[in-house]
């Protein structure tokens, strides 16, 4: 009786499923925001902070200098401080959090510059494999060394000829004749952490096998050779090697699962980083939102610091408003993956089993939050240059490095052209299976557009109720287009690729824009009227943005493959289902900017 109470109570918290944020309305009281993290999860977040603090910041030159042995220090030292192991189970030496925790550590780490890709390369696809798909021997040799930081780990995937494709690799894995070992042989590169790594995680080719196999590898195996450091763009600091297999030994037990998993493995992976790494931009972008304001409020031209200036004042809440966006969906997300997860194990899953059928679940709002963060950090970050002016350009000021570190993050984890595609992709082929029905409220926006428009009144006595019935029509806007295209080039949508970043870019924008405006609406009831002013100036200056990038993309999207009356039609449908009252946006950010300058940092604090 107990075991079906709690299945029913984490069934009613799991109200959504991957997708569905597009055809179902989600109440306020469903989503979890960041500012309802337990005080054990903001004391985890706090020491995180520290230690960036103490031992990032005062040796970002030392660490972008490659100093030898510096960057493998600190990371035996985040291991001595339990932040490696945060989604390691407790047997293993881990501290056994959940995966919304996971979030949370990342984001603070991610003001770290190169050691947030260090980071995230050992305790993410470094780490997980293992953890999810490991024997148990594999499990208790491997987990412990990596939680504590005894151990360091890469991930061997991308090959030279094999960067988005990469069950193409070449690198091939041969048994030996006594039927023991595994000869591995083939080029890996952009390896981060190879440089120091205990352990590799080696995808290869079995003979002529189809696709890949993983293989655990330790560099006592010997046969293993790296080319010298890459000179990268940004994230110095971090080791990114070629590495070469010349008939590298590894014992048979080593496989990771079953043989031809491997790119199975990759792809749900990827899927762990992908939302990990849009999470792991927020404090970064908090972090260069503070040291811009702090440099505008001490820059004086024409007798007055710039930060009186609207342009630098409209600068600083632009960031604010971006950052809060992933803030709010980022965390949506983790929670619906932690939901999930639950669910899965009251029915009995096995919890590594539960834990990759949740992110697989959910894989279309991991692309969103990869594409959406990358994107915003590159937006704080060009932003903080242009702050800074002149002395933006100088690598004396701490700009020039954080914009070169933030590039990546459009690259890494399948860049987010590949993203955007996927997402789309990934939403078309959920309903070919019938796990996701759009083309039936398709064809009910359908019959909407040549019906009489609804004139009944919003009651506006509830908060936030325009905005809400803002983005229920900006659903249908995206299921009018989606649902066209679906009909007009059916199974050969994918190849069309313009299109499909278009579908993408307003699908991202209305999960950000549904997340900002449901964070504040639960904001309101925590916070009442008056306190929550920030966060509604934040959402509706958000929500309103997104409003005219769908429409854009929108017209711009049926005029591509709709003509005559019915794009008259669908163009009219589009005017009707993107319509929201101006907002007076100058003012608004001038409220936002307020909070800013007089503080002095980022608008508000979660952890501190």
């Amino acid at each position: 009786m107990h075991n079906i109470l709690i299945m029913e109570s984490v069934a009613n918290k799991t109200s959504i499923k991957g997708g569905e944020f597009l055809i179902k309305e989600t109440s306020y009281k469903d989503i979890f925001i960041p500012e309802e993290f337990s005080e054990e999860q903001k004391m985890m977040a706090a020491a995180a902070q520290d230690f960036i603090d103490k031992e990032i910041f005062p040796h970002v030159d030392r660490i972008d200098s490659m100093e030898e042995g510096l960057m493998e220090s600190i990371v035996t030292k985040a291991g001595e401080l339990g932040l490696l192991g945060i989604s390691v189970p407790e047997e293993y030496g881990g501290m056994g959090m959940n995966f919304n925790t996971s979030m949370l550590i990342a984001d603070i780490i991610a003001a770290s510059g190169s050691f947030s890709t260090t980071y995230g390369a050992h305790t993410g696809i470094g780490t997980l494999p293992i953890l999810y798909y490991g024997t148990e021997d594999q499990k208790t040799k491997y987990l412990p060394k990596l939680a504590t930081g005894e151990w360091k780990s890469c991930y061997c995937l991308t090959e030279p000829d094999a960067g988005s494709d990469a069950n193409s690799g070449k690198t091939k894995a041969t048994l030996t004749a006594d039927g023991k070992h595994y000869l591995i042989n083939g080029q890996k590169m952009w390896i981060s952490n190879a440089g120091f790594a205990d352990l590799f995680i080696v995808f290869a080719k079995i003979d002529d096998d189809k696709d890949l196999t993983a293989f655990l590898v330790e560099k006592s195996f010997g046969g293993i050779t790296m080319n010298d450091e890459e000179r990268k763009l940004g994230i110095k600091g971090s080791s990114t090697r070629q590495v070469f297999f010349n008939d590298c030994k590894v014992p048979v037990e080593n496989m990771l699962s079953e043989r031809g998993s491997g790119f199975k493995i990759a792809v749900n992976i990827l899927n762990v980083g992908r939302i990990k790494l849009g999470a792991g931009v927020i404090n970064a972008c908090k972090h260069l939102t503070t040291t811009s304001v702090n440099y505008a409020n001490e820059r004086i031209q024409f007798d007055q610091p710039i930060s009186n200036f609207g342009a630098i004042k409209h600068k600083l809440a632009s960031m604010a408003v971006k950052t809060y966006g992933i803030e709010s969906a980022s965390y949506r997300a983790g929670q619906n993956i932690d939901d999930y997860i639950d669910l899965l194990i009251s029915e009995g899953m096995d919890p590594s089993k539960a834990k990759l059928k949740s992110l697989e679940q959910f894989a279309i709002e991991c692309a969103i939050i990869k594409v959406h963060g990358s994107e915003a950090l590159d937006y704080v970050v060009d932003e903080g240059v242009q702050i800074f002016g002149g002395m933006g350009f100088s690598e004396e000021a701490p700009m020039a490095r954080a914009y070169r570190d933030a590039r990546i993050t459009r690259i890494y984890e399948g860049t987010n052209e590949i993203n955007r595609m996927l997402l789309v992709g990934m939403m078309f082929k959920k309903a070919l299976k019938g796990e996701l029905d759009f083309m039936t409220p398709a064809m009910a926006v359908s019959k909407e557009l040549t019906s009489v428009p609804s004139f009944d009144p919003i009651d506006k006595s509830k908060p936030l109720a325009t905005e809400k019935e803002v983005v229920k029509n900006l659903k249908k806007a995206i299921l009018m287009v989606s649902g066209k295209a679906a009909e007009v080039f059916g199974q050969k949508l994918n190849d069309e690729q313009e299109l499909l970043m278009l579908l993408a870019d307003m699908l991202i924008e209305l999960y950000v824009s549904e997340s900002v405006i449901l964070r504040t609406e639960k904001l309101i009831e925590l916070y009442e009227e008056d306190g929550s002013r920030l966060y509604q100036n934040l959402a509706r200056i958000y929500l309103y943005e997104a409003v005219q990038k769908i429409k854009s993309h929108g017209d711009e999207a049926v005029s591509s493959f709709v003509s005559g009356d019915e794009l008259k039609v669908m163009l009219m449908g589009m005017k009707r289902f993107t319509k929201m009252d101006p907002l007076n946006t100058i003012e608004m950010r001038r409220d936002i900017a307020k909070h800013i300058i007089s503080s002095n940092k980022f608008p508000y604090s979660l952890y501190n």
